[in-house]
């Protein structure tokens, strides 16, 4: 349970206190044109208004530590307002009297500024209380303010929180029965076949190391990427053996064009889980990468096989990185995944990104 008091409440801002002098200000102002115009402007007019508008302003600041220390700005708006109609108003009462005292015994006026009558007396103190509603329909409406941009912050923040998880994620997720059969099937070469076993085992910790090594990047080379994806081919080629042949077309210009890490290599995971390793005769992948003249890179990656994603299911790593690309390029970026129209048994994926060069007050 949250406590309140008054030592707890925090400090004006210096925004607050900008407002608070300004709005005050005004109220001067206001206030000596009003009774200039029943009267002749003159410095005791001048002392009279002093008098009259900085206790209101030392009273609107006392309610708004009270505010602050009993915590009305999480309270729903009836409750609110029912300590707002009662504190208001003792206020306005309690201002008169400070007023009329300092009216009386320290400026003095002549008798036309004296103050006299309870009827004046009650005149100006719901004039005071109009102003204390006045003020605090401002105070609460820019702490109101404060709180729904706060809470749009906190909203993109936690959205921003869950993307990168997931990016995270991604760029980590490397499909553990693809690791164990890798390591099975090292094994297996260990005895008949040493230096292709080493060799294998090379291109494995490689893939690990760049899976693990990227936690901190957003973006990589795609010559490096392309790396990884020769070693996570080779494995593969391991284990479907002669049912597995691929190729690797790429543009030289375009190997240093920042892509997402971890994108090829699931586009690659995906064409040989899903078409070619349930095809007993196997099937082939073909990579192309080029640069076009409008400053994009395209990427492609055909594959045998047929795409028939399930609707709203087409997996959470493909979702995974649509998003990430949306996230990192915006409506610029695009990746489309379909049967190649005139191929039959041939899927093609489709990745078009922009070239880049690098990786991209309060009131109290």
């Amino acid at each position: 349970m949250t406590t309140f008091s008054y030592a707890s409440a925090p400090a004006p801002s210096r925004l607050y206190w900008r407002l608070q002098l300004l709005g005050w200000s005004l109220y001067f102002v206001f206030n000596v044109v009003l009774f200039s115009v029943f009267g002749r402007f003159s410095g005791e007019l001048v002392l009279i208004t002093t008098a009259i508008v900085l206790p209101v302003m030392g009273l609107s600041h006392a309610l708004r530590y009270h505010i602050r220390a009993n915590g009305w700005e999480l309270l729903p708006p009836l409750p609110l307002l029912g300590r707002l109609l009662v504190t208001n108003a003792l206020l306005s009462v309690l201002s008169q009297v400070i007023i009329w005292a300092l009216l009386i015994w320290v400026v003095k006026p002549s008798a036309d500024g004296r103050p006299h009558g309870w009827a004046q007396f009650m005149g100006y103190s719901l004039n005071v209380n109009f102003m204390l509603w006045l003020w605090a329909g401002f105070y609460f409406g820019w702490h109101f303010f404060h709180r729904y941009k706060q809470a749009e912050v906190d909203k993109w923040r936690l959205a921003a929180a869950v993307r990168e998880a997931e990016m995270r994620t991604l760029k980590a997720q490397i499909n553990p029965h693809f690791l164990f059969n890798g390591l099975n099937n090292i094994r297996a070469l260990v005895m008949e076949d040493p230096t292709r076993a080493r060799t294998m085992m090379t291109h494995l910790s490689d893939l690990l190391r760049y899976s693990i090594q990227l936690s901190a990047a957003e973006q990589v080379p795609l010559g490096r990427e392309l790396e990884i994806v020769e070693h996570y081919l080779q494995l593969e080629a391991l284990q479907l053996e002669e049912r597995l042949t691929y190729t690797l077309d790429v543009d030289p210009a375009a190997e240093q064009v920042l892509i997402p890490p971890m994108t090829l290599q699931l586009l690659v995971e995906n064409a040989i889980k899903h078409g070619l390793a349930p095809r007993p005769e196997g099937g082939s992948i073909q990579l192309t990468a080029q640069l076009d003249g409008a400053g994009q890179l395209h990427v492609s990656i055909r594959n045998t096989g047929r795409y028939q994603p399930q609707p709203g299911h087409e997996g959470v790593g493909v979702r995974n990185a649509r998003e990430r690309l949306a996230l990192l390029f915006g409506p610029a970026a695009h990746l489309d995944i379909d049967n190649h129209p005139t191929e039959p048994d041939t899927v093609v994926a489709h990745l078009r990104l922009p070239v880049r060069a690098e990786a991209p007050a309060t009131f109290h």
